[in-house]
């Protein structure tokens, strides 16, 4: 399994970000989850959210909306200055 490109987590709320590659290039994409504990004291993740969460997880959204943003541009940096270097 690859590795995510960045986590941000707030509490038991996480969004992991993955960075995908293919012909037309680099892309991301973002899935989000909360821990709970089960009865047994075994830590499990669900992709189900409770009313409280929902503010929380809107802000982990925005920080990682962020954070794909500042990466795409410097994705785009390194290929212009790998065009520049190649020329």
């Amino acid at each position: 399994m690859s590795k995510p490109a960045h986590k941000i987590r707030i509490g038991v709320l996480q969004v992991t970000i993955w960075r995908n590659s293919g012909d037309k290039g680099s892309w991301y994409s973002v899935t989000s989850s909360r821990s709970y504990k089960q009865g047994d004291d075994t830590w499990k993740e669900t992709d189900s959210l409770n009313f409280d969460d929902l503010l929380p997880m809107a802000k982990l959204l925005d920080l990682a909306h962020t954070w794909v943003m500042h990466q795409q541009q410097a994705d785009q940096k390194s290929r212009k200055d790998a065009t520049k270097d190649a020329a």
